[in-house]
């Protein structure tokens, strides 16, 4: 049965600026594929990261380039060989993962096996880099969530991170200084970890530049982000690492995502479910991961001045299930 492609670029402006060490997004800029096959209509979306080399116009031309196999029918597993890893994949994977379960008539829980949550689950909820009084006052809004993820550079982490615990004892606390951090400012900030209660460190060190955590006991487990894209990378991962922040846009869609989590999880590592700043149609993949982390941060869609109808939304810290048929077959 013939199929037809269609890719777009698509922008979301956000309720509020997001700001971490890299910079300041106003709007997630995201690229939409929809694959129809036999009246049936497949729907996935992909964030070209420029932390990676990725643009939207890039990420179109990686999938006009593949067209003629899209459409010719390749699978899921053929088109790893076809396009690498990163957001133009995912989109046009997330896309045939939708498509197959509603022409098969089935959601992916009874697909796979893998239960999907059906209630609302606590997602991490974003504390963006500003001065200690700015992120103050963020916090105050967060302070009744259960979990909450503070964004810090290297300027004044320890400010940062006091203004947020001392407006929000309650949640547990991801700190995330995106890559910004040396081995020393690891080290300085182990007994403030305990002091805080923070729950996980996020990529403190570079990516390729974290030779520092082989043998490095942290009194806090420390996750790879930018250092962990598919589950072939987790070979060289230093072993101060703990936990794995998995993607889909880093991985290159749901059927790597998968095999990296349970890669992760054959190793003894803890799995962490994370995204980019997106509309939900991202998010609805990921849930798939949700259900097997350890760590959810999936609030991206939560950012944007509008969303995708039939999205996912949130409540107090939890994020709450898409509507019936909004991706994924039923």
């Amino acid at each position: 049965m013939p199929r037809s492609l269609s890719v777009t670029g698509e922008t979301f402006p956000l309720a509020t600026p997001f700001r971490i060490s890299r910079g300041v997004k106003t709007a997630a800029d995201v690229v939409t594929v929809t694959i129809v096959e036999g009246g049936v209509e497949g729907r996935g979306e992909g964030v070209p990261y420029p932390r990676y080399g990725e643009s939207v116009a890039g990420s179109i031309a990686e999938i006009e380039a593949v067209r003629a196999s899209i459409e010719a029918g390749v699978s899921r597993r053929g088109l790893l060989e076809i396009l690498p890893a990163g957001a133009a994949r995912n989109a046009v994977d997330c896309a045939l993962w939708d498509l197959e379960l509603r022409l098969e008539g089935r959601d992916f829980a009874a697909a796979t096996g893998i239960a999907t949550p059906l209630q609302p689950i606590a997602t991490a909820m974003t504390v963006g880099l500003d001065t200690p009084h700015n992120m103050r006052l963020a916090a105050a809004a967060l302070a009744d969530v259960p979990l909450i993820k503070v964004k810090v550079d290297a300027s004044d982490p320890v400010a940062q991170l006091q203004a947020v615990r001392a407006t929000a004892p309650g949640p547990r606390m991801i700190v995330d200084p995106n890559e910004s951090w040396t081995i020393a400012e690891v080290e300085t900030m182990q007994g403030l970890a305990r002091e805080l209660r923070i729950d996980l460190l996020e990529q403190p060190l570079p990516a390729g530049a974290d030779d520092a955590l082989r043998g490095y006991a942290s009194v806090i487990p420390i996750a790879a982000d930018e250092s962990v894209h598919v589950a072939a990378d987790l070979d060289d991962l230093p072993d101060g690492y703990g936990v794995v922040n998995i993607k889909l846009d880093k991985a290159g869609g749901l059927t790597a995502a998968l095999a990296l989590a349970q890669a992760a999880r054959a190793r003894g590592l803890g799995v962490m479910t994370g995204c980019m700043i997106c509309s939900s149609l991202s998010i609805a993949p990921a849930w798939a991961i949700a259900a097997q982390s350890d760590f959810v941060d999936l609030d991206g869609p939560l950012w944007l001045a509008t969303d995708r109808a039939g999205g996912f939304a949130g409540d107090k810290g939890y994020l709450l299930p898409a509507q019936p048929g909004f991706w994924g077959g039923l």
